[in-house]
């Protein structure tokens, strides 16, 4: 089957400019993508009651990054449509400080590490340790599959939709679209199988100007053992460590009180509507549990 040249497009883009710890995610389904009029940036985002909401921000390269927020944004009021940037980072932040008209907010928190200190971070956390030691206890092994192979093993598929099925909510898409084993180039995938039964799967997408890598999404296998996760997540680091990889991060932690980003702080009233949020939101989604994950 013949790929859409958009998608093809937006991932050389991402491949040569992509800094955001998202900008790989635009590649994914359900995105629409705008291109500047050279074809040398381009923009992810989802339309939605008369917003863009952007998937990170414009990718480009970096001399260029204001010309091209201009540039989208004056598309965009020709279109009648306001622009929300989302999971924004600081070269983003910096441009549209020096434009003005923009207002921001601190949603939640990122944990970035540099694989190479990853040996040490688990020879310090005997907690971490145990649940690594549970898992291969419990026989579970973890291999790094080609996106060739991972593409084509039904037992990935399988174990996605099991995963997705034992959750109470449908997926929300957008930068956490699960359906992604049909776009698998480019990216490393980290599969744990117990008695040749795929029991999950971790999928990392590149973050190119970082050296790095996005953990994008974990799907495991309900009753797969403890620490399988935590597994695949140790594999896959030492692995792109040894590839000199300086950058990883497992993305956002949606309403963390842990960011502490100065002097930036959100209005009082936002403050408010974000604590009722963990709050009252936790009888649907485990902010919580994410967070200290």
């Amino acid at each position: 089957m013949t790929e859409n040249p958009a998608v093809a497009r937006a991932r050389d883009l991402v491949l040569a400019y992509g800094w955001n710890s998202t900008s790989f995610q635009i590649v994914n389904p359900g995105i629409k993508r705008w291109f500047s009029d050279d074809g040398e940036a381009v923009v992810g985002y989802v339309p939605a009651g008369g917003f863009r909401i952007v998937a990170g921000a414009p990718v480009c390269e970096q001399t260029r990054l204001m010309e091209i927020v201009e540039e989208f944004e004056s598309n965009a009021r020709s279109a009648g449509e306001k622009i929300c940037y989302f999971c924004a980072e600081m070269r983003l932040e910096e441009v549209v400080r020096h434009l003005g008209g923009h207002t921001k907010f601190l949603l939640g928190a990122q944990a970035t590490w540099n694989p190479k200190n990853w040996a040490k971070i688990v020879s310090e956390r005997k907690s971490l340790r145990a649940q690594l030691n549970r898992s291969r206890n419990k026989g579970v092994k973890v291999i790094e599959f080609s996106p060739e192979a991972a593409s084509a093993d039904p037992r990935l598929d399988d174990c996605l939709h099991q995963w997705l099925s034992s959750k109470p909510l449908p997926p929300l898409h957008f930068l956490v679209e699960p359906e992604t084993l049909n776009r698998l180039t480019h990216r490393r995938i980290f599969v744990a199988e117990k008695n040749g039964m795929v029991v999950g799967f971790v999928t990392l997408s590149p973050v190119s100007q970082r050296r790095g890598w996005l953990f994008e999404q974990f799907p495991h296998r309900p009753g797969a053992p403890n620490g399988t996760v935590e597994l695949m997540i140790d594999t896959a680091m030492r692995a792109i460590a040894a590839d000199g990889c300086q950058y990883a991060t497992l993305g956002l932690a949606p309403l963390s009180r842990r960011a502490e980003v100065e002097p930036f702080h959100n209005p009082m009233w936002l403050d408010l509507v974000l604590a009722w949020l963990r709050k009252h939101g936790q009888r649907f989604y485990n902010f919580d549990g994410l967070d200290a994950f």
